[in-house]
C-alpha cells in the first residue's frame, strides 16, 4: 500500500468513527434532550420566577440579600446624584426570551419567599415575604415596551405571609394560605364585610415541631370547586367559602415529610375534555425523611432525600395514594407540565433538605414522567446539566417548548467562593427530546386563532400547516404558566381541549376547539395553546379564557 493509498484509508476511518461519534450524541438527545447555556451573569439570583404573556419571564429574589450583579436604572439610580442610603442595586429583572436579554426592575419591599398568582387580565398578584415585606402586595403588569415595574399597594394582608402559597380562584379572587406561623387564610382582594384572615386548624395539625414541614403548603383547585390542600403528608379537601373541611384524605406513605423545609414537589395532572375535566389526580414526589431538618441544621448530616412519588385521584369514591419510586432521590425538585402533558422532574439535591447550606449531593439530571404508561415504567433518566441548582433555584417551561431553568442559592447574600454551592446567577435552558430535529416533520405551525379572548363554553377556530397528514393522536392542551419558587409551582394548569373533526383547507388544515365550561375548569386568566401531533408538540400561541 502506497503512502498515498494509507492516508486516504486513514481519513475515512476518521470520518467513520467521528460520524459514529455524531450520530451516538444525537441518539442521546433524541431520547435524553440536552442544555444550553443562555446567560453568564443575569444580575439577579432566580428565588422566583414567573412567565407573562409578554413572552418575558418576571425573575426576583430578595431585597436584603445585599448587592446584587446588576444595577437599577430608574430614577434616582439613572443619574448621580442619588442618595447613598437608596439601594441601586436590582432585585428582580425581566427576561426577554426573544432578545435574550434582561431589564432591572424595582422592588420596594423585601419579597424573600413570597408567594402570587396571576389575575384574569395577566397582572401578577404578588404577596408577603420577610421583614417589611410580610404583608405587602404588589402588583406587576406586564407590558411590551419596557416601562412596567413593581407597584405596592396601600392595602395590606391581614397576617404576614412568609411561605405562604396563593391559588386563584374561580371568582377572580386569589386566596392566601398558611405562612411562617400564620396557621391561617385571607382573600385578596378582600371584600369589607370579611373579618381579614380565617383559622385554618389544619395547618397547625400538620406542623412538625422544630421543622414545620407544612409551608409552601401544595393548593390545586378540584373540578368541584373546592380545594385539595396538602401540607406535611396530609391532606384535605377544602371550601373556602365556609371555611369547612369536606373530607379527609388518606396519609401519604413513604416515611417522610413532603412541603417545606422537606421541599418535594406537587402536579394536579393534565385534565381531560373526554370526562369534562371532572377526574383530579395529585401527583406528588420527593421530599426528605422525618428529622432530616434538624440533622442538616444541627449537626450538618444530610440524610438521603425521598425516592418515592404518591398519586391519588381525589375525585374517586375511594381515594388512595399509589406509591412509585423515582429513579433516584430528590429534594427542592421542580414539577412542571411539558407541553406533551409528561412531567418534568428537575432540579434540587439527593440529600439534605430546603434551607442555608443544607443539603449535598446535586441532583444534576432531570427525570421524565409519562402519567399514562403502567406503573413501574413511567420514568425516563434525562440529560444532566453541570450547573448544581440546589436551593432557591426555579425553572419554568417556555412557549417554544424550552425549559428555562435559573437560580440556586444556597446562602444569605450573593457569595462566590468559600461555600460548598456558591450563588448562581447563570441561566441555561433544558430542550427536551421533542425538539430533536428528529421529528420537525410531525411539527405543527399554528397559523391563526379566530380569536385570542374566548369566552366559557364557546368554540373557536385554529389554522395550522404541516408538512404530513395529521396523526390520529393529536392534542390540543391549554397550560396555565405558574409562579415558580421553593420547588412549587403554583396555579399550573393543563387542560385537553375538545376538538371537532380536522379539516384540510387551502392552506393547510383548522379544527374548532371548545373552551372549558367555567372558570371551575380553568380560571379566567392566559393560556398557552399547544398542537401535540404524534407526541410532538407545537410552538405554542396565547390565548385567554374569560367569562
Amino acid at each position: 500500500m502506497t503512502m498515498g493509498e494509507l492516508r486516504t484509508v486513514l481519513i475515512v476511518q476518521a470520518l467513520l468513527i467521528t460520524n459514529c461519534y455524531v450520530g451516538l450524541i444525537s441518539g442521546h438527545q433524541l431520547h435524553q434532550g440536552r442544555w444550553e447555556l443562555l446567560l453568564q451573569n443575569a444580575g439577579v439570583s432566580a428565588m422566583h420566577m414567573t412567565l407573562t404573556h409578554t413572552n418575558k419571564l418576571l425573575i426576583f429574589d430578595q431585597t436584603l440579600a445585599g448587592p446584587s450583579q446588576i444595577m437599577r436604572t430608574d430614577p434616582p439610580c439613572n443619574n448621580s446624584t442619588a442618595a447613598a442610603s437608596q439601594d441601586c442595586w436590582a432585585h428582580s429583572i425581566e427576561y426577554d426570551i426573544a432578545t435574550n436579554r434582561v431589564r432591572p426592575l424595582h422592588l420596594l419591599t423585601d419579597t424573600f419567599c413570597s408567594s402570587a398568582a396571576f389575575a384574569s387580565n395577566g397582572t401578577l398578584i404578588q404577596t408577603g415575604g420577610w421583614s417589611d415585606g410580610a404583608r405587602v402586595i404588589r402588583y406587576f403588569a406586564p407590558c411590551s415596551d419596557a416601562t412596567c415595574n413593581w407597584i405596592e399597594s396601600p392595602v395590606h394582608l391581614t397576617a404576614n405571609r412568609w411561605y405562604a402559597s396563593n391559588q386563584i380562584l374561580p371568582d377572580g379572587r386569589v386566596i392566601v394560605i398558611g405562612g411562617r406561623r400564620s396557621f391561617n387564610y385571607e382573600f385578596v382582594p378582600r371584600v369589607p364585610s370579611e373579618a381579614g384572615a380565617f383559622q385554618l386548624p389544619f395547618l397547625v395539625k400538620t406542623n412538625s415541631v422544630g421543622e414545620e414541614n407544612n409551608l409552601y403548603p401544595f393548593l390545586h383547585l378540584s373540578s368541584d370547586g373546592n380545594l385539595f390542600i396538602f401540607g406535611n403528608k396530609d391532606s384535605i379537601l377544602f371550601d373556602y367559602n365556609k371555611n369547612q373541611v369536606l373530607k379527609t384524605f388518606p396519609t401519604m406513605p413513604g416515611g417522610g415529610a413532603r412541603n417545606y423545609p422537606s421541599s418535594g414537589s406537587s402536579v394536579m395532572l393534565p385534565l381531560e375534555s373526554a370526562n369534562n375535566f371532572q377526574k383530579v389526580e395529585i401527583l406528588i414526589c420527593g421530599g426528605a425523611p422525618d428529622g432530616a431538618f434538624k440533622k442538616a441544621t444541627t449537626n450538618q448530616t444530610f440524610v438521603e432525600a425521598l425516592r418515592s412519588c404518591g398519586r391519588m385521584e381525589i375525585t374517586s369514591q375511594n381515594p388512595q395514594w399509589e406509591m412509585e419510586e423515582m429513579p433516584g432521590p430528590r429534594v427542592m425538585g421542580d414539577m412542571l407540565i411539558l407541553p406533551t402533558a409528561q412531567i418534568l422532574i428537575i432540579n434540587g439535591a439527593k440529600n439534605g433538605t430546603a434551607g442555608w447550606q443544607s443539603a449535598r449531593e446535586p441532583a444534576l439530571s432531570p427525570f421524565l414522567y409519562t402519567p399514562t404508561e403502567a406503573l413501574g415504567n413511567r420514568f425516563r433518566v434525562l440529560a444532566p446539566t453541570k450547573i448544581p441548582r440546589m436551593y432557591h433555584s426555579t425553572a419554568n417551561v417556555l412557549p417554544d417548548g424550552r425549559v428555562l431553568v435559573a437560580g440556586s442559592n444556597s446562602n444569605y447574600g450573593y457569595r462566590f467562593s468559600g461555600v460548598p454551592f456558591p450563588t448562581e446567577l447563570r441561566v441555561e435552558a433544558y430542550i427536551p427530546y421533542y425538539l430533536h430535529p428528529h421529528y420537525d416533520s410531525k411539527r405543527v405551525n399554528i397559523t391563526a386563532i379566530s380569536t385570542k379572548e374566548i369566552k366559557y363554553g364557546s368554540k373557536f377556530i385554529v389554522r395550522f400547516t404541516l408538512s404530513r397528514r395529521p396523526s390520529e393522536n393529536i392534542k390540543f392542551n391549554a397550560y396555565a404558566p405558574p409562579f415558580t419558587t421553593h420547588s412549587w409551582s403554583m396555579n399550573q394548569r393543563m387542560l385537553s381541549l375538545a376538538a371537532t373533526p380536522i379539516v384540510k383547507g387551502k392552506a393547510g388544515y383548522l379544527v374548532g376547539l371548545t373552551a372549558p365550561s367555567s372558570a371551575v375548569a380553568a380560571p379566567s386568566g392566559y393560556y398557552l395553546l399547544t398542537i401535540v401531533n404524534g407526541g410532538v408538540p407545537s410552538e405554542a400561541k396565547w390565548i385567554r379564557f374569560i367569562s
